[in-house]
């Protein structure tokens, strides 16, 4: 199978490709639900990842929404590659700074260099370290994938966590109850940067890996639970230890 495209980096963050789609997304995003944005005062300047919960398949235009919208920046995703392979839209999604990620973990050498380039560039990366929608029945976030935290300890950047909570009430968890409601409010909240500047690259070990992760993925809990109103699980969902696979529609009748 083909590799898919990897987009180049501009070194403008807003290019003329980006503002095209933005004005042509925006209205159909309005017609879906009302995106409203809390704790812009935390967002740092310049390059940082920003990590979120994964609800619904909309999560993505949520988050882009608020992300050009409210945050004034440009969001650029690491992507499962099959959305690229999609007819126009696999066309466009390079050309607006959008990175194909491989399943399998091959291949993603050259997906991973355009992170970083964009980073080093000062311009946010997106990404939902869960690596698929949340398979917690309470719709807490899982445990999360430790890719984030690597890009931020190698190129000394911060993490911002954020979450959002009321698009499942638009496309539910798994499901196709497909329900727009331009009146309907998705909250999106944003954390304080978490930097782990004690961490070195060449010498972290898989402990500090892993509890570096923990900590971003409990801190987007903390944060999904002030939206609900709710006290978040102390133990983040973990489908290996529940005898569920990690990727594809775990509800789908075999």
């Amino acid at each position: 199978m083909a590799e898919v495209r990897v987009p180049k980096v501009s070194k403008k963050e807003k290019t003329l490709a980006f503002r095209i789609v933005a004005s042509v997304l925006a209205p159909l995003v309005r017609l879906l639900f009302n995106v409203k944005t809390i704790g812009v005062e935390n967002l740092p300047k310049g390059g940082y990842i920003l990590v979120g919960n994964h609800l619904s398949y909309l999560d993505p235009l949520a988050f882009a929404y608020s992300v050009y919208f409210h945050m004034k920046r440009a969001p650029h995703y690491l992507a499962k590659e099959g959305l690229f392979r999609v007819p126009v839209l696999g066309w466009i999604l390079p050309k607006v700074g959008q990175i194909p990620v491989y399943r399998s973990g091959r291949g993603n050498d050259e997906p991973m260099r355009a992170a970083k380039e964009l980073l080093r560039a000062g311009q946010v990366v997106v990404i939902f370290p869960e690596g698929t929608l949340t398979r917690d029945p309470d719709l807490w976030p899982m445990r999360g994938k430790s890719g984030a935290v690597r890009l931020a300890v190698e190129l000394g950047l911060p993490i911002v966590p954020a979450a959002h909570w009321g698009v499942e009430k638009v496309l539910a968890n798994y499901t196709k109850k497909f329900k727009p409601n331009p009146f309907h409010t998705v909250k999106v909240k944003i954390g304080k940067p978490i930097r782990f500047d004690h961490l070195n690259a060449e010498t972290m070990t898989t402990e500090q890996l892993s509890k570096a992760t923990a900590q971003v993925m409990h801190e987007v809990a903390a944060i999904v639970g002030e939206l609900r109103g709710e006290t978040p699980p102390k133990e983040l969902w973990d489908p290996t230890q529940k005898g569920q696979s990690e990727i594809g529609n775990f509800r789908k009748k075999k």
